[in-house]
């Protein structure tokens, strides 16, 4: 079991646990029986008396239910009047609940869905940290910022997003070319399994650490943290911003930019955005390199001198500042010098936006007539937009299978990308349709065989699983998508550490399982063959990740 450091700043663990049931509760006496059922089994597994946990579950006849349901949803798509709604909400505040709470609904044939929140930090002065699950990466950079100018970690630029879902999917920001995943610096971790064990990387092995490290942590059990090494970055940075529109070299600059891009120094990220929009009275597109570079402005301008004249970048573009500030920037703050950090610590974010994401991988550059054709698509749909990440650098040195995730080796990803604000059904479909278009029309252009996406862009377009008989079958359609070869490690440690499937989701890693819903032996052992299914009510971990 790991201990804590004597240097703290610890606030404790935070989920949310939704408990499902399969059956309808149309009445008030089964749902109060469900709960008072739940809160038994929660007292007697945490040896605490009702009355101490009442706060910690909440049934849907608590004032509070619907203000905790809504706490931590970001994309309004999700919290809808017809959105289905736990029976149960849990927010442990501890391990313990933790571990009861996946017991008691395992006992009890609850379906089990995770959110994260709340925070968790620890040891920043040792230049590595212990990071809840529930924190939100800017939290995680604010906390960091408070202790060191020079230290930083390589994730994502959304400050909202949390860590257990962005580390358990792999995690990627604007330093990824200069130092690879998120995941590549996870030293330690813990979890929750089936059984109800906390469990850390020597007790879990070597096997679950891999999977829990980009293969999706809820397939497996309930992470409850990870312990980060921090990484060097210089006391000065820079970031810019350059645009450009179809009418003055946007189609040049983006087909330039792929051989650019992801064949640059290292300490240079630049990430392409391509949007339809309006430009004096007229359909156009507008492509935008948003940067960070990990050095000073004269060095950058000089650079993209030589390498990508077509951006037309000058010293008076750039910005330089911390590290920290880049975030803020980054964050859509361009005053980021002069805004408060406490502004990362903030929860009380706008949850009106509804929104669609879908991912793509680039293995060959687009030709110049395919960034045309590309253009007139996107003014012809008319809303959704392009965000091209560049891979490359550290990302290119790593195997594919040192991790779960699988597409180091590919120039850059791209994110569809569409959000609205009316709560409109019809309005809903034909911005759901255009990202289908979109991703239909891209086909000739991406990786191929398995047409490839990420796992940190969920998109239950390209296959969801029932977990009946076909179960396997069905989760190899997205899994070797997400996954690609290591799908099959995957499987095997889903296998080996939840036999009963009892974490499950529309898209979690499935048990090997023939065509009669029994458990195939691992390869090279035998095993007697054991029968899966047969409970009334089944169960599921989900981390959702905006």
């Amino acid at each position: 079991m790991l201990t804590t450091p004597p240097r703290t700043f610890v606030s404790v663990p935070f989920f949310f646990f939704l408990l499902f049931l399969s059956l309808p509760l149309s009445s008030f006496s089964q749902s109060n029986s469900v709960y008072n059922s739940f809160l038994k089994c929660f007292s007697e597994k945490t040896k605490s008396p009702q009355s101490q946990i009442t706060d910690n579950v909440f049934s849907q006849t608590n004032p509070a239910f619907s203000s905790v349901l809504r706490a931590y949803i970001r994309n309004a798509r999700f919290n809808t009047s017809s959105t289905l709604k736990p029976t149960i909400i849990i927010t442990p505040r501890s391990e313990s609940h933790v571990s009861a709470a996946v017991t008691c609904s395992k006992t009890l044939n609850f379906l089990l869905k995770i959110r994260s929140g709340g925070h968790d930090y620890d040891d920043i002065a040792s230049n590595s940290a212990w990071i809840s699950a529930g924190a939100t990466l800017g939290e995680v950079y604010y906390r960091i910022w408070e202790k060191s100018r020079v230290h930083g970690f390589p994730a994502g630029v959304c400050p909202t997003v949390g860590v257990g879902g962005h580390l358990s999917g792999g995690g990627y920001g604007n330093m990824v070319r200069k130092f690879g995943l998120s995941v590549d610096y996870v030293e330690d971790a813990k979890i929750v399994d089936v059984n109800g064990r906390v469990l850390d990387r020597k007790a879990m092995g070597e096997d679950l650490f891999w999977a829990i490290t980009g293969g999706g942590g809820g397939s497996y059990g309930v992470v409850l943290g990870y312990k980060v090494k921090l990484v060097p970055v210089p006391s000065v940075v820079t970031v810019f911003r350059v645009e450009q529109y179809m009418d003055s070299g946007a189609v040049d600059m983006v087909h330039k930019w792929q051989s650019v891009g992801p064949k640059t120094d290292p300490n240079l990220f630049m990430r392409m955005l391509i949007q339809p929009v309006t430009r004096k009275k007229v359909k156009t597109v507008r492509a935008s390199v948003v940067a960070l570079f990990l050095g000073r402005a004269d060095e950058v301008v000089a650079l993209l001198s030589k390498e990508f004249p077509e951006l037309g970048l000058k010293k008076e573009n750039c910005s330089e500042m911390t590290w920290f500030q880049s975030a803020l920037w980054w964050d859509n703050r361009l005053n980021a010098t002069q805004v408060d950090p406490k502004v990362f610590l903030d929860r009380n974010l706008d949850t009106s936006s509804f929104g669609k994401r879908k991912s793509d991988y680039v293995a060959t550059a687009i030709p110049k007539k395919g960034i045309e054709s590309l253009f007139k698509k996107m003014i012809e749909l008319g809303k959704i937009g392009l965000v091209f990440n560049p891979y490359g650098g550290k990302m290119a040195e790593v195997a594919v299978n040192a991790k779960p995730f699988p597409h180091r080796n590919k120039l850059f990803k791209i994110q569809y990308s569409v959000n609205w604000k009316e709560n409109s059904a019809e309005i809903e479909k034909g911005y759901l349709n255009q990202a289908k278009v979109l991703y239909s029309f891209m086909t000739g252009f991406v990786s191929k065989n398995p047409r490839s996406s990420y796992f940190n862009y969920r998109d239950v377009d390209i296959g969801v699983n029932d977990h009946g008989a076909n179960s396997y079958k069905e989760g190899e359609v997205y899994g070797r998508k997400y996954f690609g070869e290591n799908f099959d490690r995957l499987v095997k440690i889903k296998t080996a550490v939840d036999p009963g499937n009892f974490f499950r989701n529309e898209q979690s890693i499935p048990t090997l399982k023939n065509e009669k819903g029994m458990l195939l032996p691992e390869p090279g052992k035998a095993r007697r063959w054991s029968r899966v299914g047969g409970a009334t009510v089944v169960a599921t971990v989900v981390l959702h990740v905006f």
